[in-house]
């Protein structure tokens, strides 16, 4: 395997593997990208691990016992929007990833990808973006499972900001704990980026519906911050280029 850099556009990347933790994590990192392809006839399989069914952050109005079905629906809600019709669950428990076998959970992704043949995997960098187990471990998965399995020329990128964003961002985040460590989130310079989608007005909007979807996460912020907020801080998704096959 070898490390590359690159800018691609969306059209270029082909079948895409979007594989994260946690009903949510998609929708900040990878929405618009996912649904531009969808938009252009390209596959996009989406993988969730977890229900994030241990992840309330109002125990009173969204009580533990419920809300793995609630974090789904929300979930579904979300793929319509963005219109992805291929969404699959891994079935873990929120919290627990780092206790499944590494063997079995490399042997999960790897089943993804020889039944889907990506040209370009989505996920976490080594650091989960905001030092969270459960997203290091879906790396580290990932990474494996790409490095034994990936198809020749398919292409593996990591989530990322850049240093504008992280100056701008980070500090208003931080007053909900988003970020579980100070080295978090990861920063890539601009010029290094190998993907990068400046989001047009007509996925801004799904985008921040698609936000809205996961109600049991985001209310609070979304009435701390308001709607601006969120049209500012996630117009812009981007990545680096961690590893070609």
């Amino acid at each position: 395997m070898r490390s590359v850099r690159s800018i691609e556009t969306v059209d270029a990347l082909g079948t895409i593997l979007s594989v994260w933790a946690h009903p949510d994590d998609e929708t900040y990192l990878a929405a618009g990208v996912m649904a531009d392809a969808a938009r252009r006839g390209q596959r996009v399989v989406c993988v969730t691990a977890t229900r994030g069914e241990k992840g309330s952050l109002d125990e009173e109005r969204w009580p533990l016992d419920t809300l793995g079905s609630v974090r789904q629906a929300e979930l579904e809600r979300c793929m319509a929007i963005l219109g992805i019709d291929d969404h699959r669950w891994l079935d873990y428990v929120d919290g627990e990833l780092e206790s499944v076998d590494t063997a079995e959970g490399v042997g999960r992704v790897v089943e993804l990808l020889d039944e889907v043949r990506p040209d370009t995997v989505l996920t976490f960098g080594p650091e989960g973006m905001t030092d969270h187990p459960d997203h290091k471990r879906i790396s580290a998965w990932v990474g494996d499972a790409f490095a034994s399995r990936a198809k020749p020329g398919a292409r593996l990128y990591h989530a990322t900001t850049t240093p504008e964003w992280a100056a701008r961002f980070v500090p208003r985040m931080s007053r909900f704990n988003v970020y579980y460590s100070p080295d978090t989130p990861p920063v890539t310079p601009r010029e290094e980026l190998g993907l990068c989608l400046d989001l047009p007005p007509d996925l801004r909007d799904p985008k921040l519906r698609a936000i809205e979807a996961h109600e049991s996460q985001v209310d609070g912020m979304l009435k701390a911050f308001g709607e601006d907020f969120f049209r500012e801080a996630f117009l812009e998704e981007t990545y680096r280029l961690a590893a070609e096959a």
